[in-house]
């Protein structure tokens, strides 16, 4: 009996990680340009995003952040572009493959351009800090391409 139990235990949790790792995602969700009229973060369960002044060309600073995030394991970019001036880059996790999605654009701000980057999960309930760690890295390595958040 307790084998059976141990094996339907086992065949739930391979179905949710084939759910998790295979289901399609509308991106037309997360493909949307985050807002922002000032510089500063805003922290949620499942969310970061930050805003930060930039010192470079929007089309320039939309380049960095193409190659940073090219550069960070398991992700890609999954929708836009530089020339699209809007970004939206997968993020997985190594184990179980949850998806989390970053989306990076430049605004128009009352004291110049604002890039705008925001990072979220798909599932769950809390992210554990890993989107706030990854956007927080990423403007740790543009350096003085952005002004530091006061």
């Amino acid at each position: 009996m307790l084998k059976k139990i141990l094996i339907g235990v086992g065949l739930v949790a391979v179905a949710g990680v084939a759910y998790v790792r295979l289901s399609p995602t509308d991106l037309a969700t997360y493909h949307i340009a985050p807002m922002a009229t000032e510089a500063g973060d805003t922290a949620g369960a499942n969310s970061f995003k930050a805003a930060r002044q930039i010192t470079t060309p929007p089309a320039d600073i939309l380049t960095v952040v193409q190659t940073i995030a090219s550069g960070t394991e398991n992700t890609q970019l999954v929708a836009g572009s530089v020339g699209e001036k809007l970004m939206t880059f997968e993020t997985r996790s190594a184990l179980m493959g949850y998806p989390d999605y970053t989306t990076a654009t430049v605004l128009d701000g009352p004291e110049g351009p604002l890039l705008v980057i925001v990072a979220r999960s798909r599932f769950g309930q809390s992210d554990m800090g890993v989107n706030r760690a990854r956007v927080e890295d990423w403007l740790s390595q543009m350096g003085a391409l952005v002004v530091p958040a006061s």
